[in-house]
């Protein structure tokens, strides 16, 4: 299992799509987290991400230094890499070029990342700070035109660092870095697929439910149908799916949910139509954000609505991937990384005192 330290990067779910794509677990935790969840957690590797910050920024995220203690391989994507630099004793500058885009990678020395690559090839930048003097055991594996330190590494303590982004697809031979990190550094096992998390999902579901009733509103869409149909799996018709009607639905949308899984899976889905409560509030009303954050306050109230007329209620199902999240605050409490409010985060359950 691998943790992703967030420092507040868009990039982090494409760090979490490729290390699951190699067939190992991963996990996104906050850069707050306490050092002793981390040790519960019991990783073999820790990935920290980049994200807008500068390292001198005042509140600008960090990771508790004893991280580093733990004994465990470490991987500083951009920020991650200078956080990891800074906690160690070095020293991070500003960049006397910002350099944002495609840049030519030349391979310098010897590096577990870098086994069986080209001595040069393109990789994706975004950075306007720079490493300056590294920690003592780190060397200079990787530099670019304009940033002479854009990779690094302590062999010993097996600490790596990448000035640029590895999760994206324009860094050729992203995936194969990020490939030698798990297997090579870290020595994970390819061991987790789609159907042991859904195995793991529904038996994790069922210890937590019991015989209790979940209540859930239901989109039609992938979040929500997904993780519906794993808790119908996991305890049947003590799923209650509330279907909102808000009149901006695609064309025979809720035909089309009603028969995937109302008929074909049996599930309980309480159909209500709000259209014109939606309508009415979101009349005159062009802004996008406005228009995301009206609709989510009329979704609650009708969701609350319908809710009270299911008995017993105790628990809330949510649909919520980690590109929602992401988009929708910052983990570490900053706004500089916020793309979008969603209407998936918060709220419901402190409202309607479910768990």
């Amino acid at each position: 299992m691998i943790v992703v330290i967030d420092f507040g990067s868009q990039f982090n779910q494409l760090i979490a799509r490729r290390v699951r794509e190699h067939n190992v677990y991963c996990q996104v935790e906050p850069a707050n987290i306490p050092i002793d969840r981390i040790k519960a957690l019991n990783p073999k590797g820790i990935i920290l991400s980049g994200g807008p910050s500068s390292i001198y920024e005042k509140d600008s995220p960090a990771v508790d230094k004893s991280l580093f203690d733990l004994g465990v391989p470490v991987l500083g994507i951009c920020y991650g890499m200078h956080s990891m630099i800074h906690a160690l004793g070095g020293e991070i500058r500003r960049a006397k070029k910002r350099e944002y885009g495609f840049a030519r990678l030349q391979i310098k020395s010897d590096s577990l990342l870098f086994k069986d690559m080209p001595s040069e090839f393109q990789c994706w930048m975004s950075h306007g700070d720079s490493a300056g003097t590294l920690p003592e055991g780190f060397e200079v594996t990787a530099a670019t035109e304009n940033t002479p330190i854009a990779a690094v590494a302590h062999p010993e303590k097996q600490f790596y660092g990448l000035q640029f982004h590895p999760e994206v697809e324009h860094s050729i031979n992203g995936s194969l870095m990020i490939k030698h990190f798990l297997f090579d550094v870290c020595r994970c096992e390819k061991n987790w697929t789609m159907d042991s998390f859904s195995e793991g999902a529904i038996e994790q579901i069922k210890d937590a439910v019991k015989d209790k009733k979940v209540i859930m509103g239901l989109s039609g869409g992938v979040d929500s149908s997904v993780a519906a149909t794993l808790i119908h799996k996991a305890i049947g018709k003590n799923l209650h799916c509330i279907f909102v009607d808000n009149g901006l639905l695609r064309h025979n949308e809720k035909t089309q949910l009603e028969k995937r899984l109302g008929n074909n899976l049996d599930m309980n889905i309480r159909f209500v139509d709000a259209a014109q409560t939606f309508l009415d509030a979101l009349k005159g009303v062009t802004d996008p954000e406005t228009k995301r954050k009206i609709i989510g306050n009329e979704f609650i109230k009708v969701f609350e609505a319908e809710a009270r007329k299911i008995p017993g209620a105790a628990f809330l199902g949510q649909g919520t991937l980690y590109p929602d999240i992401i988009e929708s605050k910052s983990a570490f409490g900053g706004p500089t990384s916020i793309i979008k409010s969603h209407h998936n985060v918060g709220g419901l359950p402190e409202k309607m005192q479910l768990k």
